[in-house]
């Protein structure tokens, strides 16, 4: 496989991702979680999560589309694919560094949703790395 194809997974895999935060009120029962918030705090946190998902949705989607032009030795493609690269290396390192690992060990579902993540934030990095390097 080459680097376009695994952007295009990458930009797909992305969608999904933003796609499931719809989930994530009640998998994570924001309704009793959040009362104990003041408004705004309640508030800002929705806000935020929800243009969490809205960014990871359009770069997924500028990923998807955009595959081709990314990989071009055009500098503002190359900065994307550094903006990018940046921005999936720092949430790989909060998954292995600042969530807890009480959050996961001796859940075998947690666990599992641990290790998950871990890997997709890898292969993200991975492949903007090998797109920025053939870009180069």
């Amino acid at each position: 496989m080459n680097v376009i194809v695994h952007l295009k997974v990458v930009g797909v895999l992305m969608i999904s991702l933003a796609l499931l935060h719809a989930l994530f009120p009640r998998r994570f029962n924001w309704k009793a979680e959040l009362q104990t918030l003041s408004l705004l705090n309640r508030q800002l946190f929705l806000v935020h999560t929800f243009f969490i998902a809205w960014a990871v949705l359009l770069s997924g989607l500028l990923t998807l589309i955009c595959a081709e032009q990314l990989v071009s030795k055009n500098i503002l493609a190359q900065m994307v694919l550094i903006l990018l690269t940046m921005f999936w290396g720092a949430r790989w390192i909060a998954q292995q560094f600042y969530f807890s690992p009480k959050l996961w060990r001796g859940h075998r579902l947690n666990t599992v949703i641990h290790v998950v993540f871990t890997l997709l934030w890898t292969y993200f990095v991975t492949v903007y790395l090998w797109a920025l390097l053939k870009a180069r």
